[in-house]
């Protein structure tokens, strides 16, 4: 970290009497990365001064507590890989305030940090706050199959930590080598193993928060079988840290499968629907399933036409087995099939999230998008798209476009409406986020979620408008 110099001494002085010095980087001295990540996640006219580094969770509730005191917003992260989701975050302008007395003319007030942190709200005044040094394991319950950790330690770091012992956490995020537990369950992040290990919150048996008043807060328990007080693990899911910040979380875990085998199918439309019908009912017990467009198919190197990928963890006995029956069910459609396990399979399952989120590209624009599963082989072949992954059991999946205009990014939302779904703009240009709502939603829980909201952050000082509907 940087050191600080005298001019900007008095307006860090609050915030290095918790975290130290060390504990505080301005915006113009962190890494190019974050950088980017911070432009394309903000609003024009807004800025991220700086980034406070808590070293424990109390560090954490101060630092909240001195930004509500002090009026700033905070922008919650763990490692950044996806800290430009969402909405674009900046905060509302100061509300009208009444005309001075006599005597209150005589007070200047000074911004407490350069670059308008401590000035007005609407020119900037937002905190990143990163719970990347809150990373420590804090139980691994073998016997009860569960841990519980920082919520800054990342996702491939714990994976690590459980492999020795047998288990893993069944989650396949974005970004897994940088992504963070707080950032997986703050997003929803789930990926393919959703199929048969359902979503993050169904995961997450509990955790530990701070409120926007600075007071940690628990919920759920450590076992399994909790029914102690609300469920806030399912509220807190997905919601982008727009309710309070994550520091700990306890997940359920699973033995890690004795063997693992993948199905790649090619091939025409109609049969591809009906093999992923056929799977979908049957007593096949798959790990994923997954149907790839054409353009993702080829740039794979998996053959031509639309894909439909299917894994299968067991004993190895078992993934044999279920491979080989799907494989005959393709060859009885016509679709072209190949087997693969071991180092390929490895490879597949790698190079194809780093295709889906690479990030390298500023232009590339990502999107989140839900249909009806009967409806998913159709929508990826007739919606204008380019690379496309949907999960055909639970008809969720990715979008990416190296390009595109706001109307195209609209006439595809209308696609996937029309089909009982949805598009969510996850990663984008700012400049096209602020031509569309990225999230789309009009349904009748607004109301309600801004209810919930006004609850636990009367203020609207954490992830200022980065929600749906500008939550």
């Amino acid at each position: 970290m940087k050191s600080f110099s005298t001019e900007n001494y008095v307006s860090t002085q609050e915030l290095e009497s918790i975290v130290g010095t060390a504990g505080i980087c301005l915006q113009q001295y962190t890494e190019v990365f974050w950088q980017e990540r911070v432009e394309k996640a903000v609003a024009p006219g807004t800025k991220i001064d700086c980034t406070v580094y808590p070293n424990t969770q109390e560090e954490l509730a101060a630092v909240i507590e001195a930004a509500r005191n002090n009026r700033w917003g905070v922008l919650p992260t763990g490692s950044g890989s996806k800290l430009d989701w969402g909405g674009l975050v900046k905060l509302d302008p100061d509300p009208p305030q009444p005309p001075l007395t006599r005597g209150e003319q005589d007070v200047v007030k000074v911004p407490l940090f350069k670059g308008d942190l401590g000035g007005s709200p609407g020119a900037g005044g937002i905190l990143a706050v990163s719970t990347a040094r809150l990373n420590r394991l804090v139980e691994h319950a073998v016997g009860d199959l569960t841990v519980t950790a920082e919520a800054g330690m990342k996702f491939a770091d714990l994976q690590l930590l459980l492999a020795a012992a047998g288990q893993f956490l069944p989650i396949d995020p974005a970004y897994p080598q940088q992504a963070t537990l707080g950032g997986i369950v703050a997003t929803a992040d789930a990926g393919s193993l959703r199929h048969r290990y359902r979503g993050v919150r169904d995961l997450l048996l509990g955790m530990t928060f701070v409120r926007s008043d600075g007071k940690i807060a628990v919920a759920g328990g450590r076992v399994v079988k909790n029914v102690a007080g609300y469920d806030l693990m399912k509220l807190f899911t997905g919601a982008y840290g727009t309710l309070g910040v994550i520091s700990q979380v306890t997940f359920r875990v699973y033995p890690l499968p004795e063997s693992s085998g993948t199905v790649v199918l090619t091939g025409e439309v109609n049969a591809l629907s009906q093999t992923a019908q056929i799977l979908l009912s049957s007593a096949l017990t798959p790990s994923a399933i997954d149907l790839l467009s054409p353009q993702l198919v080829a740039k794979l190197g998996l053959g031509k036409g639309t894909g439909l990928i299917v894994r299968f963890q067991s004993i190895a006995p078992s993934v044999k087995q279920q491979s080989a029956r799907l494989l005959e069910v393709g060859e009885k459609l016509g679709l072209q099939g190949t087997s693969c396990c071991e180092n390929d399979e490895h490879q597949l399952w790698q190079r194809l999230p780093e295709t889906m989120w690479d990030s390298g590209t500023k232009s590339a624009i990502i999107c989140k998008i839900g249909i009806r599963p009967s409806e998913a082989v159709t929508a990826i072949n007739e919606l204008p798209v380019q690379d496309a992954l949907i999960h055909a059991g639970s008809g969720l999946g990715v979008l990416r476009f190296e390009t595109a205009t706001a109307d195209r990014l609209l006439q595809v939302r209308r696609g996937c409406e029309a089909k009982g779904g949805f598009l969510t703009v996850l990663a984008a240009p700012a400049d096209i986020k602020q031509q569309l709502d990225v999230w789309g939603y009009n349904g009748s829980a607004i109301d309600l979620m801004r209810r919930i909201k006004q609850q636990f952050d009367p203020e609207n000082l954490l992830s200022p408008h980065r929600f749906i509907s500008g939550i």
